[in-house]
């Protein structure tokens, strides 16, 4: 008995494998255009609202009333909104308080976390998958459920309406820094501490002329992604630093609702000017976040 297949068998299977082929050929196309098309909606629903953000803080008060949100301004070069919102908006203390917060609350987290992490790589103890599972219980706790106790710390320690209440609560490392500055660690060979360790060096010295000059990588990533989020944060700026004189950028451009809250010119000159810094330290700096957190997930 023959085995090969009837000929009305083989072009049933030949005319599946054409149409196949045919579907295929006919699909990578229409991925490529679909693929295409998500990226421009994508790119338009971001973009849009910024462009209309950026033509509405050059027009003046009558030309915002009277065009639309997408029609450019008359002129480019009319820049008495961003004035109106820096002198009688106070971003300008706006801007010197969130410096200083940002700037002490990065040095405090990269001293905390860098050690933290030495501690919990290079040291042997108990309780040592405790901590890291502490961390990690930690952050999925909602922060809202302990705003009351922390609220009472903080008035406790006489820091409410100070700039150190909102920079103790910024300096605690969590445990995304934690993590980094762990898988970095643990790429550093310990025979270097036992090579300083030979030199005479102790566990304070080896920390800090070994190890910190190696985390550098890690640093910056952590200064990248924690500056952002300490910069655009509101809640905690809001709730306990209420005077006028301690208000961060955020909590300056939510104050502008007083004033200014018919005028959304100005509003959006003061949103504009909250974005530039973010928008460029991200452009200049997102192969750094990048790099740095993929590094971090391989080592």
């Amino acid at each position: 008995m023959s085995s090969m297949a009837p000929p009305s068998g083989r072009r049933i299977r030949h005319g599946k494998a054409s149409f196949r082929r045919s579907l295929a050929s006919a699909a990578g196309p229409i991925a490529t255009a679909l693929k295409y098309a998500s990226l421009f909606v994508a790119t338009a629903v971001v973009l849009i609202p910024l462009m209309t953000l950026l033509m509405a803080a050059f027009k003046t008060r009558e030309e915002y009333s009277t065009t639309g949100p997408l029609e450019p301004p008359s002129s480019w070069f009319n820049f008495d909104n961003f004035v109106t919102a820096f002198t009688r908006g106070n971003m300008i203390e706006g801007f010197i308080n969130t410096s200083i917060i940002l700037v002490v609350s990065l040095v405090g987290t990269i001293i905390i976390g860098t050690m933290t992490a030495y501690a919990v790589d290079r040291f042997e103890f108990r309780g040592r998958r405790l901590i890291l599972g502490l961390f990690l219980v930690a952050t999925l706790v909602p922060a809202v459920t302990t705003q009351v106790a922390t609220f009472q710390i903080i008035t406790g320690l006489g820091l409410f309406n100070t700039r150190w209440s909102a920079i103790l609560l910024f300096m605690g490392t969590d445990i995304i820094a934690i993590y980094i500055f762990l898988q970095f660690m643990k790429a550093i060979p310990k025979s270097l501490d036992e090579a300083a360790m030979i030199d005479g060096a102790n566990r304070l010295t080896i920390y800090a002329r070994v190890i910190f000059p190696l985390l550098r990588p890690a640093i910056a990533t952590v200064v990248i992604v924690k500056g952002i989020a300490v910069y655009n944060e509101f809640y905690i700026p809001f709730l306990y630093m209420p005077a006028q004189d301690l208000g961060v950028i955020s909590t300056s451009l939510f104050r502008f609702q007083g004033p200014f809250g018919s005028q959304w010119e100005v509003v959006a000159a003061g949103t504009i000017l909250v974005i530039i810094p973010t928008l460029v330290a991200f452009l200049f700096l997102q192969r750094h976040i990048y790099s740095g957190l993929t590094s971090g997930a391989v080592k």
